[in-house]
């Protein structure tokens, strides 16, 4: 696969990292910068000056990359291709939604996030189809009721939640 296509998997997660905004020319770039976007160097000047940068601040997170994270990062980008045009969207939209908020709620989201990741497989199934079977009503309330709750609340509730259900803890 392509270095391009490397590179778009990078800025689609978000793991790019500043660059400072004068290095707009193809000469001003490091020489492993020149080498990983090797294949946009006829039309770099034509790009515009944030996609170069972001280019810029992919090539250089790319090399400073173990080959382990290379791996995840084409793994990554094969399930990004694999994914419809309105899928994507949905994962923009939701990047987008999810950089607006505050640092603490961002911070409760990955929180929230790590908590699901280490739930058995069947703990996360049975708490898909609870969501799934809710109206949006519901949804809603359920948000609203967490949103208010603090961090030590939230993990109570959350305990109880688990001991209720078959193996759940």
């Amino acid at each position: 696969m392509k270095i391009r296509a490397w590179l778009m998997v990078l800025l689609a997660a978000g793991c790019l990292i500043a660059i400072p905004a004068g290095a707009q020319s193809w000469d001003e770039l490091s020489p492993t910068q020149q080498e990983v976007l090797q294949g946009f160097q006829g039309r770099w000047d034509d790009l515009p000056a944030e996609r170069k940068q972001r280019l810029a601040a992919g090539a250089e997170r790319w090399s400073e990359m173990d080959d382990e994270q290379k791996t995840q990062a084409r793994d990554r980008f094969r399930r990004w291709r694999g994914l419809d045009p309105e899928q994507r969207q949905r994962i923009r939209d939701r990047y987008r939604d999810f950089k607006s908020l505050p640092p603490d709620e961002q911070q409760r989201v990955r929180e929230n996030f790590r908590r699901f990741r280490e739930m058995s497989p069947e703990q996360r199934d049975r708490l898909r189809e609870r969501w799934q079977d809710m109206t949006p009503e519901q949804r809603e309330r359920v948000r609203d009721r967490m949103r208010s709750l603090t961090p030590a609340q939230r993990q109570r509730v959350i305990d109880r939640m688990k001991n209720r259900q078959p193996g759940g803890g």
